[in-house]
């Protein structure tokens, strides 16, 4: 069955449309009509998962403006025995020397408060034998008080995203930048502070602006340029060819997803049929300027996805949340990845040296299949087969635009 399905008219008409424009990186103007194009692409059909009835959004998923990407498989209530992937499992199925990260920053930019995330993380972080974590919570403007007003959904996906950081990587020191609100203004002040306030070099957005690749704003990827920084953006969980900013940037590392799963002592990967992936250009004509380390043949403008990791929901990962929750849940989305390999980068060290995702297309075939889980099964939508939305193809080496590479053998692709 393929990733998505095409939408009833009714639910067509229901979606929230905003006009935005674009016009850096190379890329002209978008008008009305390009927002129109880019919409379209995305809204023809419906994620698998919501299909299935796998899992419902944390956040309101709106189109041309931010929205988080906290997917919900299932509560399962106050109770620690919880049913999704615990660290240890993405420890060891991702091979990750969890020893090292101490004094590395990873920081989080998210919108609203969550006022429980404190107690949470530590509850989290007990239940799995993770240690004290480091963990300091700002407002946008870098204060370590008076924080925005509270959102349960925005709160899930912070509590998601600061689990996730732990998993991987439980010495890394967590910083969470919470904008004011979910607008890209905001936004783009938290992530400035990140970089320029807090001295972070590695920082982690999971959310998007559906169907536009500059969030409504011409100059948005200035907020994303800083030398020796690693950004780093979830591709969505629309499926293919539902892109936006600000995982399209080719300033940023956009981040596929997988549907990991464990049998007996191993552990299986093959695409997650959410995950965005693809052309940048959302099928209305134009898009980000394809950058000079991406090759590949069937998109003449920035290919995404860079890399990826578990983030399907057939199991989910477990994540503590008081907030908007009873307690454990498990949850999906490519909103597991950015944070999860945003902290593999940090096991590594590397940020200093780091271009996006350049060193990823970079690789030659053996370092690659060396440092990188290769998946060969599965899409995430209807593409003719195209290695944009299909993995095993060979149609340009081992990528796939789900998935990007692959997911982390190590830290020693990052």
């Amino acid at each position: 069955m393929n990733g998505t399905i095409r939408l009833m008219a009714p639910l067509v008409a229901a979606l929230a449309v905003a006009a935005c424009s674009g016009g850096s990186q190379g890329v002209p103007t978008a008008g009305a009509s390009q927002t129109q194009a880019s919409i379209a692409a995305i809204a023809r059909h419906i994620p698998q998962w919501k299909v299935m009835n796998q899992a419902h959004e944390a956040c309101p998923q709106v189109y041309a403006q931010p929205t988080c990407l906290a997917l919900t498989a299932r509560s399962t209530g106050p109770s620690p025995l919880v049913a999704g992937l615990a660290p240890a499992d993405l420890e060891a199925a991702y091979k990750l020397p969890i020893t090292q990260g101490s004094g590395q920053i990873v920081a989080i930019v998210d919108a609203y408060d969550n006022p429980n995330i404190v107690s949470d993380l530590a509850a989290y972080r007990t239940q799995f034998n993770l240690g004290t974590a480091n963990f300091t919570k700002y407002n946008q403007n870098g204060d370590t008080s008076g924080f925005p007003s509270g959102s349960t959904g925005w709160g899930t996906e912070e509590d998601l995203d600061v689990d996730m950081v732990s998993a991987a990587c439980p010495k890394c020191t967590i910083y969470l930048i919470e904008a004011n609100g979910a607008d890209t203004t905001d936004l783009e002040t938290a992530e400035d502070t990140a970089v320029n306030k807090l001295g972070a070099k590695i920082v982690s957005n999971s959310w998007i602006c559906y169907g536009d690749d500059f969030c409504g704003d011409n100059n948005f990827y200035s907020h994303f340029s800083s030398s020796g920084v690693v950004y780093l953006a979830a591709s969505g969980d629309l499926g293919y060819d539902a892109n936006g900013a600000p995982e399209a940037g080719s300033s940023v590392v956009s981040i596929g997803g997988t549907q990991l799963v464990k049998s007996g002592s191993g552990y299986s990967e093959s695409v997650w049929s959410g995950a965005g992936g693809g052309c940048s250009n959302n099928g209305s004509g134009t898009g980000i300027t394809k950058p000079t380390w991406q090759t590949d043949p069937s998109c003449t403008y920035r290919t995404d996805s860079d890399v990826s990791s578990e983030a399907g929901c057939s199991p989910g990962v477990a994540e503590y949340d008081t907030y908007g929750n009873g307690g454990w849940i498990v949850e999906c989305g490519t909103s597991a990845a950015s944070p999860l390999n945003a902290a593999v980068f940090a096991l590594a060290g590397n940020q200093s040296s780091v271009n996006a995702g350049e060193h990823f297309w970079q690789l030659h075939r053996h370092p690659r299949l060396r440092a990188l889980h290769n998946i060969k099964v599965g899409n995430d939508g209807s593409c003719g087969g195209s290695y944009l939305c299909t993995a095993g193809t060979h149609q340009f080496h081992t990528y796939a635009g789900p998935i990007g590479w692959g997911s982390p053998k190590g830290d020693k692709a990052y």
